[in-house]
């Protein structure tokens, strides 16, 4: 009798074990965070200074806070649209946009939302400006605005630009807008009055991703014809010489060459190498200092819309969700959205030279 009761003891903990595949005890090196959104994800983004701390934005009308070591949902904040973005301020502050054109801040440790202000149009980019403490805006109004949480007219400035933002990043102080026919503005985000440089994409295509390089000598952009190209900040023709592309996700099979866009990127915060992320499922690391790729990870069940490194660069998260890419017809055969968390080891360090 004990030793049934024993059998089926074993038998009710591996089907718990087998309808629970998420859930573990023990922290491994790749999992899938729990209470994941219940629509694609638009970003992942880790906080500055706790690598512990993940928000995440969805077409759910969420923004979530998780614990990635807890694997715990700390928090979620509901809007009346499709959160595009979402960024950290400090340790307890959050801010998000995205369909509904409104910007908001959001509380972290007592779950308040307070509105800031509103874009025109859906806002599609945020950055956080730490020495300045102003929050950066772009959206598909064709303008920038900056905001001071703090004042009683959060709204402290707006700038016109010549197409609608698509991406975002900032480095120290220099900025630099992704927008529409392919131009990019670059600004000293303390002198905003004009752009200390504008230029024209080096790649073909639609941007759809852009990252600025930990050390602030330049920035990567990925387009949706499976390209992604390097450019560096210093106008001298020694430096922009040194700017290059290279194709990527993409793969032929039976003879079709098949084409995916780069969707994300984001650089190491202490090697300076990069991520790529892209509709094919695959994740791979880079080191565009000599032009190589260091690793590509196993491809995932769906598109990756958003990547992000944690601060210290011991993690990074993946946003695993369907991106459209096929329309309709491929939403009906998509697995669920998913948010994993991979731990890094050497393949994102810059090998060592030999010789």
């Amino acid at each position: 009798m004990g030793h049934v009761r024993h059998t089926l003891f074993l038998v009710k903990v591996q089907s718990f074990l087998l309808l629970t595949p998420h859930i573990s005890t023990t922290m491994s090196d790749h999992f899938e965070l729990s209470s994941p959104p219940f629509d694609s994800v638009a970003q992942v983004r880790f906080s500055p200074t706790n690598p512990d701390q993940l928000l995440v934005s969805s077409w759910d009308t969420t923004v979530r806070l998780y614990d990635v070591i807890a694997n715990e949902q700390k928090a979620k904040f509901d809007h009346r649209a499709a959160v595009l973005a979402c960024t950290f301020g400090d340790a307890t502050h959050a801010y998000s946009g995205g369909l509904d054109t409104g910007v908001r801040e959001l509380d972290l440790s007592v779950e308040k939302v307070s509105y800031l202000g509103q874009h025109e149009n859906a806002v599609s980019a945020i950055n956080y400006a730490r020495e300045q403490n102003v929050l950066i805006t772009g959206s598909w109004d064709q303008s920038l605005r900056f905001w001071d949480p703090r004042a009683d007219t959060a709204e402290v400035a707006s700038h016109t630009l010549p197409e609608r933002v698509y991406n975002m990043d900032l480095v120290n102080n220099t900025l630099v807008v992704a927008m529409a026919s392919r131009l990019f503005h670059i600004y000293d985000v303390r002198k905003m009055s004009e752009p200390a440089q504008t230029r024209e994409s080096s790649l073909k295509f639609m941007t759809r991703s852009l990252a600025c390089m930990a050390d602030g000598q330049g920035y990567a952009i990925g387009s949706v014809e499976g390209r992604i190209g390097v450019e560096y900040f210093d106008p001298s023709q020694e430096a922009q010489d040194k700017k290059y592309a290279f194709k990527c996700h993409r793969q032929t099979i039976e003879d079709v060459d098949h084409v995916w866009p780069v969707n994300a990127l984001a650089f190491h915060p202490v090697y300076n190498t990069f991520a790529s992320a892209g509709s094919d499922g695959t994740v791979s690391i880079w080191d565009h200092k000599v032009k190589k790729r260091l690793r590509q990870y196993p491809k995932y069940t769906a598109a990756i819309p958003s990547i992000a490194f944690n601060c210290d660069g011991t993690r990074l998260a993946v946003g695993v969700s369907y991106t459209w890419d096929d329309g309709e017809e491929g939403a009906k055969t998509t697995e669920r959205p998913a948010v994993w968390i991979r731990k890094t080891g050497e393949e994102v360090r810059v090998p060592r030279q030999t010789g």
